[in-house]
């Protein structure tokens, strides 16, 4: 089952269906005219861990979702950019700052919403930023001072969270995980696997 509804050909605009295409193993939306089959993919979202003097870099959302909540600079990776260059750019956008990008950190498979989430370590060479357009503030934060309750998504909170452990154990390998979901319409995380 598709979880996006689309009712007209991106090609042709003709009526689409929802049928399993000869050849594959999944509902696709099918052009009836023209037979176009539509691949909808999970989103890209890119993030920046940006740190200066042990302080993180943190962004209060002006946009929806969760508007007025704190997060790290992220969003959707754009067509034509690395990410690294995305995580960059969403950073450049909402806390007007200039980071060095370093190794990724996180990566969450958000199943329920179809999305990939990306988390980047970086460095703020100067604590020099400002507010951007999808921002009403930026902040650098002590680790005790972090608006934990404040958090706009799961993922910033889990990400930050693993950022402070492996400072202070060094050990900073790359972590997957998923977070969907369940039954009854509930959050479930399931832990980190660690790759060296």
């Amino acid at each position: 089952m598709n979880p996006i509804e689309m009712n007209y050909c991106n090609a042709c605009a003709g009526p689409l269906s929802s049928r399993i295409p000869r050849g594959e193993d999944r509902v696709r939306h099918v052009c009836e005219i023209c037979g176009e089959i539509h691949y909808l993919n999970p989103r890209v979202v890119v993030c920046a861990l940006p740190v200066w003097n042990d302080q993180i870099l943190l962004c209060r959302r002006a946009i929806e979702p969760r508007r007025g909540l704190w997060t790290l600079p992220g969003g959707f990776m754009e067509q034509g950019e690395s990410t690294l260059q995305a995580a960059s750019r969403e950073t450049m956008e909402e806390a007007c700052a200039h980071i060095e990008v370093g190794e990724l950190f996180a990566l969450f498979n958000i199943i329920h919403i179809n999305q990939v989430q990306l988390f980047f370590l970086a460095t703020l060479p100067k604590p020099e930023f400002a507010v951007g357009a999808e921002s009403l503030e930026v902040a650098l934060f002590d680790a005790k001072d972090i608006p934990w309750d404040e958090l706009a998504f799961p993922a910033i909170a889990i990400t930050l969270r693993e950022y402070f452990k492996a400072r202070d154990s060094g050990n900073f390998h790359l972590r997957i995980a998923d977070i969907h979901l369940d039954e009854e319409q509930k959050r479930v995380f399931k832990p980190f696997n660690f790759i060296h």
